[in-house]
């Protein structure tokens, strides 16, 4: 019992024992910790700006091919005969499905 007087009385103090033993907790060793949280919300900022910038050059793009559509005639057959298998009235039209090695056997 010589120790007991030699310890400050603020560390004798339970409030504040616990109340530092729950900030440690918390910064440190819980699953939303300080720093964890903070490399993963960094690492997620990283990931959605990236994606940002491939969307926003999809929409680039798009736009690119949407200007096209509109002021080239030739340019807008060539998309209605690609993407939705329109024809000429005097053509007829062939599909061939060209099937996976994986599917078949």
């Amino acid at each position: 019992m010589k120790i007991l007087p030699h310890i400050p009385p603020f560390l004798k103090n339970r409030y504040l024992l616990t109340a530092t033993g729950f900030a440690v907790w918390i910064l440190f060793f819980d699953s939303r910790d300080l720093i964890t949280s903070h490399f993963r919300e960094r690492n997620e900022l990283t990931r959605l700006q990236e994606s940002k910038k491939y969307y926003q050059q999809q929409i680039a793009v798009t736009r690119k091919e949407l200007e096209e559509l509109k002021t080239n005639p030739a340019v807008l057959e060539k998309y209605a005969r690609e993407r939705f298998l329109m024809k000429k009235p005097n053509e007829d039209l062939f599909r061939i499905r060209v099937e996976d090695a994986h599917t078949t056997r």
